[in-house]
């Protein structure tokens, strides 16, 4: 009942309305009650909205990165050229979260130097209203066309190649800056962070020879990109956040550092700063679309694997489609430790399993049976909406890829599901160690010959 009363005293001012209602424009709505989301898509039209939403008990508001033509149009059956046909225009939200506030707002003072050294003037910000930021770029500042594509056309490519390049551009400051703010004191990194020394600490050697140590970001340091995908939703400026009864507000870009959580409660927001201004005079981010093309997805942690293509050394029988489903006993650990349920990392494990499974030859009707018994088993469960969006978007993509590979740093050692056994030194790719794990068992004396995607045993599924 007191959040309750927050919520409807802080809704009910005219001026947040109508701040809401505008960013709202041609955007996919979704009101959260509480835990649960409600039914999508959604619109918000009237600032009036809004305090009769927060009287039916919505406590927040969350819109797209897309922009639409209509988007009560959209549905989870359309297909991909279909959504794309609705589609008009995309906004760049980077959705800046290292799990602890104060490391946050250096990696979004970073992000906003990035931005701007690619000559982008056109960038807004906001507290998520929890530990985390969101940097956006209106859709108005990219060129229309690039190389002869429509720009609308590079969704969620672009922004996908943004996010990494940001990451590699910030990523040697950002750890600079932490060590700089714990006074060089690593037990605190790993105090605040929960990972251990040797997960968060690098070396590199100096030209006399001595190794020096250094802190590696990359296992919390998190810029959303895979989340950038169609119909992924982020919070509304001016929406409150469940968990931290504070307003995700947005904030003057030169100051983030100077951001205090104080400055979010209810009664202390005041409408000062816009995000996602569409008023622009002209395109100011083709330099920074140029640059993450130009950039090399490698130094970013992506290795060719990843972008779906074999890799060079490995044997093209290590990522083909396989004739029978590969079942779980030859899994490799990550995998396995996955599927027992998490704590952490569960929405880049989703991503993880959809397309380790997917190429091990499993159909989408048994993925989505794993994943929701998976779900089930996690600490606090990612949305049933969620999941199904991650499978929707995998299945318009026509192209299954692999899983993305050990080596990249964002995801198995980040959240600690990487405990490597006599094979995984063998391998650079789960999927490939699931392909020779299979590979060395006795073949099974079975007549059929379909494809065992849509074959699995009871005992595999």
């Amino acid at each position: 009942m007191i959040f309750l009363a927050k919520t409807l005293s802080f809704y009910k001012r005219k001026d947040i309305q109508e701040e809401m209602v505008q960013h709202a424009k041609d955007k996919e709505v979704a009101f959260r009650f509480d835990e649960a989301f409600g039914k999508r898509p959604e619109v918000l039209n009237y600032p009036n909205d809004i305090l009769e939403l927060a009287k039916q008990r919505v406590t927040s508001f969350h819109c797209s990165e897309e922009l639409w033509k209509n988007p009560l149009n959209l549905s989870p059956t359309l297909r991909k050229e279909e959504l794309d046909a609705l589609r008009k225009g995309w906004d760049l939200v980077l959705d800046i979260d290292c799990k602890f506030f104060e490391y946050s707002r250096i990696a979004a003072h970073f992000t906003v130097r990035a931005l701007k050294k690619n000559n982008v003037k056109s960038i807004s910000a906001k507290f998520s209203g929890n530990k985390g930021f969101h940097i956006a770029v209106p859709f108005e500042a990219f060129p229309k066309n690039v190389g002869g594509v429509n720009i609308v056309d590079l969704f969620p490519e672009a922004p996908r190649r943004i996010a990494a390049y940001i990451t590699e551009m910030i990523r040697k400051p950002l750890a600079d800056e932490i060590m700089k703010f714990e006074k060089n004191d690593f037990s605190s990194i790993m105090k605040k962070t929960g990972f251990k020394q040797e997960e968060i600490k690098r070396y590199e050697t100096s030209e006399f020879g001595d190794k020096i140590p250094k802190l590696n970001v990359d296992p919390f340091l998190e810029i959303d990109t895979v989340l950038i995908s169609p119909r992924h939703l982020y919070r509304m400026p001016y929406s409150f956040h469940e968990k931290s009864q504070l307003i995700s507000v947005p904030v003057d870009i030169n100051h983030i550092l100077e951001f205090e959580k104080e400055q979010a409660k209810p009664e202390n927001v005041n409408i000062k700063h816009s995000f996602l201004d569409r008023n622009i005079e002209r395109p100011d981010a083709e330099l920074l679309l140029r640059n993450a093309f130009d950039f090399a997805p490698q130094k970013a942690g992506w290795t060719e694997l990843d972008e779906g293509s074999t890799h060079k050394k490995l044997g093209k029988q290590d990522y083909a489609l396989p004739e029978k489903a590969i079942g779980e006993e030859n899994f490799p650990p990550c995998i396995n430790i996955i599927l027992r349920g998490l704590e952490d990392g569960k929405k880049r494990s989703c991503f993880v399993l959809i397309n380790f499974l997917a190429s091990c030859g499993w159909d989408y009707d048994l993925i989505e049976k794993k994943l929701v018994e998976w779900n089930e088993k996690n600490a606090e469960p990612l949305r049933p909406q969620y999941i199904l969006g991650q499978l929707r978007y995998a299945k318009m993509s026509k192209k299954i890829l692999p899983p993305p590979s050990c080596n990249n740093l964002a995801y198995y050692k980040a959240y600690s599901v990487c405990k490597p056994d006599d094979l995984c030194r063998q391998i650079k790719n789960p999927l490939q160690y699931a392909k020779r794990k299979e590979r060395s068992r006795p073949a099974p004396k079975i007549k059929s010959t379909k494809k065992a995607k849509n074959n699995l045993s009871s005992t595999e599924a």
